[in-house]
């Protein structure tokens, strides 16, 4: 059995109502500058249906998995696999709660495997993607750090591996997160 990470959580208050943040979180027509500038692509947003995201023109696909929870505007969970690595899935939560000034945002990552790029790539992601979408929600756009990122990122997308080609990854390509590696994290948040 893979070894896997402990739960690591990421925590953020956005001065903005809990809609708004969640509205943000959930786009589906547009791209979405807290997760990368992908494009959430979905046939619906509800307990075991399909979750992409995918590059501006929807010619990549960077990361896969399905939704695990639905509650809105309170808890999304997705199972999650970057689609250039062999890496096995993990667990991201998204939790909402109504706090004084505003909305605490916590990205919690479960299940990652040790060792991995996976580990690696969601270690920096997370505190990218609570900063950026606080930003975004607060102030209408990225910080310039963030901007200049989401720019280099953008100019070395020629570089994407086939593998990541959208037709590899449609909806109806299930995940093998179900597996006896995939366990519930015992730590609590």
């Amino acid at each position: 059995m893979m070894k896997r990470l402990p739960k690591n959580v990421y925590r953020v208050v956005i001065n903005a109502p809990i809609e708004k943040v969640w509205k943000e979180l959930t786009k589906q027509d547009g791209l979405c500058s807290h997760f990368f500038n992908a494009r959430l692509d979905t046939p619906g947003l509800q307990v075991d249906a399909p979750v992409r995201m995918r590059s501006k023109d929807g010619k990549y696909t960077s990361v896969v998995g399905e939704v695990l929870e639905w509650d809105p505007p309170y808890t999304y969970s997705h199972s999650f696999k970057f689609t250039n690595l062999d890496d096995p899935y993990c667990k991201v939560t998204y939790k909402l709660k109504e706090v004084e000034g505003g909305t605490e945002f916590t990205l919690i990552n479960e299940n990652v495997p040790a060792g991995t790029k996976t580990a690696d790539y969601m270690d920096q992601g997370g505190t990218f993607i609570t900063e950026t979408l606080k930003a975004v929600v607060e102030t209408g756009r990225p910080t310039f750090k963030q901007r200049l990122l989401l720019s280099v990122i953008g100019m070395t997308a020629f570089m994407t591996p086939k593998v990541c080609l959208s037709e590899n990854w449609p909806f109806d390509k299930k995940g093998d997160y179900n597996d006896a590696d995939f366990q519930p994290s015992e730590q609590e948040d």
